[in-house]
């Protein structure tokens, strides 16, 4: 990663930066039996005050589609192999060869009706930035999740401020939170999310990012929603404990995450899955994860620690 960038940057009003329409998006979505929820998002998608040029829907079968007729935008979806680091892979060699920012969507997030055009403004007003995380008004990945219908409403109320125009840069991070996240075309072709983290891809997002040495950024300038949706999200809290364990070590062997980063993504999960064992969230399955996390541990002093191995728990 370059040298930190200086102080905060001030925001630069979107009507002063020239040509927005020239820089073309394309919006990418890995989902999993979850039509509703991306029939939601497209009809966001829809509403746009800049509308994205193309959006990729990576799905594994075609019962997980919604309805992707009469859309002013054109909506590819691509199908194979569950996994989001697969799925986001499939969606990366879908996008129009005329793209210039790639940015990635869970398929429960609610865009605010500005997020294209900010996203647009933000990298005009940044060539040197190669990636953003957006802002996220409300997470419900830590609690027991957001409707699709709470969300458009909390995000209906802020769009109602109108266009705030804030180009800025927050801060610069040596990674992007998955759910929201943007990147230059130019700055990621050839990149690959590593396939060897399987099913959710645990971290994929921060590996990602630790392949890019050019600058990444945090913006207020596209925001939305993130409704944390809980529905087949954990479908096995032993796998996820495992991943919660071995992938960060696996990130940090291969050098995009560094150690430090490593040590508290482990120690913070695995404290948070022990001390809540016996009050559980009903979301979450902690009895399963701390089991997983154990696994993990037993299989790094072992010395056969992979992240494939959630496959056979």
């Amino acid at each position: 990663m370059t040298a930190q960038m200086s102080a905060v940057d001030q925001a630069i009003p979107v009507d002063d930066l020239p040509a927005l329409g020239d820089l073309r998006v394309a919006v990418i979505v890995a989902s999993l039996g979850r039509p509703e929820n991306l029939a939601t998002l497209l009809e966001k998608l829809a509403g746009q005050s800049l509308l994205p040029r193309h959006v990729v829907l990576s799905l594994e079968r075609e019962a997980d589609a919604p309805e992707m007729a009469g859309y002013p935008f054109a909506v590819t979806p691509v199908f194979g192999s569950r996994g989001l680091t697969f799925q986001r892979n499939r969606g990366l060699d879908s996008v129009a060869p005329d793209i210039d920012i790639a940015l990635f969507y869970d398929d429960d997030f609610i865009p605010s009706r500005f997020a294209i055009a900010g996203a647009v403004a933000f990298f005009a007003a940044h060539p040197e930035v190669a990636g953003a995380t957006g802002h996220v008004i409300k997470d419900g990945i830590l609690g027991p999740g957001i409707t699709p219908a709470e969300a458009s409403r909390i995000v209906d109320a802020v769009d109602l401020q109108g266009n705030l125009n804030e180009t800025g840069v927050v801060a610069y991070r040596r990674s992007l939170y998955g759910c929201n996240m943007a990147y230059r075309m130019s700055a990621i072709r050839g990149l690959r999310f590593d396939e060897v983290l399987p099913l959710y891809g645990w971290l994929e997002d921060m590996d990602f990012g630790g392949q890019i040495d050019q600058p990444l950024a945090h913006t207020r300038a596209f925001a939305g929603v993130h409704c944390g949706e809980k529905h087949g999200r954990e479908t096995s809290g032993r796998k996820l404990g495992y991943s919660q364990v071995c992938n960060p070590v696996y990130l940090w062997r291969k050098g995009t995450v560094r150690g430090a980063v490593a040590v508290r993504q482990i120690l913070r999960n695995v404290i948070a899955n022990h001390v809540k064992f016996m009050w559980s969230e009903p979301w979450i399955d902690r009895k399963g994860r701390a089991a997983g996390n154990w696994i993990a541990i037993a299989d790094l002093m072992r010395g056969r620690a992979i992240p494939a191995r959630i496959l056979d728990l």
